[in-house]
């Protein structure tokens, strides 16, 4: 691409992306501080890609969702996981109707543009397989009928660190399918007071949308246009290889800490994610910045540890830290 393309393209994404500070404008009246989560429900809505939420309770995870889906007039469904929920109780069922003689489709919660599995590790195996196919097909199947899923359609999940009696760890083909498992942490003791000032009273901040839905599917298209250089691409590839072989990438101490590195499927959200979060910059291009900058998001969750790495408390984020570290940048 040539040197006049990339302007032109950087222009008209720093056109188009002008709505992204209305939106953040929007979402600060009622949300304070969360910046990560915030903008990664935004690349999140960006691309696609579903998203992981973990964090303690009363750290604003709804209303976040909540909040964003009330910017954009996009629908919006929070589905409670239990141990006893079914999959008719997500998906819907068929229902005999008697003055027709005929079973007619009762579409359940998850028919929406932004479906909220709040705790989504206290669900059983069956009620897991149901959200997969709607996660890795953008569909539901009822009786013997597939139905297709609203566009966009995004699934953002939560679960709780702490409480883990009682829950079904997600399988690792489940996890592999969000784009993004994000850490929420608690606020800042200035956030904390910010928030009492705002919530300590029965006064909500209205919140406007901003853009439609189909302002939002033009941005979609426009992400996918955003140049990504062979260079950032290799470096994209050499980050995601390093986790599968890591003494060849000089990082031999860590090798005996990692299981299982990062998947195909690792390196094309890394891909996706950066174009988003350059779109967030109001950039017609990817810089290796914008990898560092959603690597931990899209990578912390794919990398599974040895016994010995957790024998000695170590996190993915600390491996990652060190192949970020290792690997040359572009």
């Amino acid at each position: 691409m040539s040197e006049v393309d990339i302007m032109a393209l950087n222009a008209a994404i720093k056109q188009e992306s002008q709505f992204i500070g209305k939106m953040m404008a929007e979402i600060n009246k009622v949300i304070v501080g969360q910046t990560e989560m915030v903008e990664g429900i935004m690349m999140g809505l960006l691309t696609g890609g579903h998203i992981l939420l973990e964090g303690v309770p009363g750290l604003a995870k709804t209303l976040t969702i909540s909040t964003v889906c009330q910017s954009i007039s996009l629908d919006f469904q929070r589905i409670q996981f239990t141990p006893d929920l079914l999959p008719t109780d997500l998906i819907g069922t068929m229902i005999f109707n008697p003055k027709s003689g005929e079973f007619a489709p009762r579409k359940g919660p998850i028919f929406t543009n932004i479906v909220l599995a709040d705790e989504i590790n206290r669900a059983p195996a069956k009620v897991q397989s149901a959200l997969l196919e709607a996660m890795a097909e953008k569909q539901v199947t009822i009786g013997d009928v597939s139905y297709k899923l609203a566009n966009p359609f995004l699934v953002l999940a939560t679960q709780n660190p702490l409480e883990q009696e009682g829950t079904y760890p997600l399988p690792e083909a489940q996890m592999d399918r969000f784009m993004f498992k994000i850490n929420v942490v608690y606020p800042h003791k200035g956030e904390e007071l910010e928030i009492l000032n705002r919530m300590g009273s029965n006064d909500k901040p209205v919140v406007n949308p901003v853009i439609s839905k189909d302002d939002l599917l033009r941005a979609v298209q426009r992400v996918d246009q955003i140049y990504v250089d062979n260079k950032i691409k290799n470096y994209i590839v050499e980050l995601v290889m390093a986790t599968r072989k890591p003494a060849e990438y000089g990082l031999s101490r860590i090798a005996n800490l990692i299981n299982v590195g990062g998947s195909p499927r690792a390196t094309i959200c890394l891909y996706r994610a950066a174009k988003a979060h350059a779109f967030l910059q109001g950039r017609g291009y990817v810089t290796a910045e914008d990898v560092k900058a959603i690597a931990y998001h899209v990578m912390r969750h794919r990398l599974i540890l040895t016994y010995e790495a957790e024998a000695e408390n170590i996190k993915s984020d600390d491996v990652i830290k060190e192949i970020l570290s290792q690997i040359e940048v572009p």
